[in-house]
């Protein structure tokens, strides 16, 4: 009996390492891929003063393919490319980097008007000067796994204002309505307690007290008018009680929230940027 158990085992313990070795062949493993090499078409870009056709090409990036190798053979999958920019020596880690996916191509052109609002809009940088931007273009396969960075390329820029990101009010006030505000919903809301300070044609402030959590507000440019209002396009998005992205609309749009604690705040409205921010007082 004991040498049939034995025998059992042992013809157990041979199918298990005959299926493990069958799963290792069948295992698919990196083999190999070329670091991508990127290059520009131009390394001064006249954006300053701005052309008469802001279509124009600015700048195109072109790099070249990775080539993926795995066991199996060369790479079926599609890959994406991660392209960014940043200002010379900040390494691509400051927090104004920009960057963007791109799937498959093997090029990125920008019109004056797109790389302008890039600098300007997306990355922050104050117009009038002139910048020595990086750029750099990273490839992945799906879930960003092999990642594969290139060489970095350098261009000059001066951005100028562009549009602003969220249209400005036309009657060039603000007023806040809500019941966080201490006017509450009632419009036309008290002024000037509720009225914002214009700092510059793109951007308002003002500093009130705000309810705790639970209560909401939104940005109206015409007192004692619903028709026209400022406000975000999603207020579950985490962190927005403390400023983030808001939209110009008409109908439809969400209130934002008030930060949990009540107390005074500071608001600044940035319609250049399209952002706003709440700062404790």
């Amino acid at each position: 009996m004991k040498q049939i158990i034995t025998a059992f085992t042992s013809l157990v313990l041979a199918i298990f390492l005959l299926e493990s070795c069958e799963k290792e062949e069948n295992k698919i493993f990196f083999e190999a891929g070329t670091e991508p090499i990127l290059a520009a078409s131009n390394t001064a870009v006249n954006l300053l003063p701005p052309p008469a056709d802001e279509s124009a090409e600015a700048i195109k990036f072109n790099w070249t393919n990775p080539e993926y190798k795995f066991t199996t053979g060369r790479s079926s999958q599609d890959v994406n490319y991660i392209l960014e920019f940043d200002t010379v020596g900040a390494n691509f880690g400051s927090k104004s980097k920009f960057s963007t996916t791109i799937a498959r191509d093997l090029s990125k052109r920008y019109t004056v008007a797109e790389l302008n609002a890039i600098l300007g809009n997306s990355m922050f940088l104050p117009f009038g000067r002139n910048y020595n931007i990086e750029a750099r273009i990273t490839s992945t396969l799906s879930a960003n796994a092999v990642p594969l960075t290139s060489n970095k390329v350098s261009f000059t820029a001066t951005p100028y204002a562009p549009p602003p990101k969220v249209p400005i009010p036309v009657t060039g006030k603000l007023f806040i309505v809500g019941n966080a505000t201490p006017g509450g919903w009632n419009n036309p809301v008290p002024t000037p307690s509720q009225e914002f300070t214009k700092i510059s044609n793109t951007e308002y402030t003002i500093t009130l007290s705000l309810g705790g959590a639970g209560n909401y507000y939104l940005f109206l440019p015409e007192n004692g008018s619903w028709s026209s209002k400022f406000a975000v396009p999603d207020n579950t998005v985490s962190g927005i009680a403390n400023g983030g992205e808001f939209r110009f609309f008409t109908s439809g749009g969400k209130d934002i929230p008030a930060p949990a604690a009540p107390g005074n705040y500071k608001i600044t409205v940035d319609f250049q940027k399209g952002l706003f921010t709440v700062v404790k007082q």
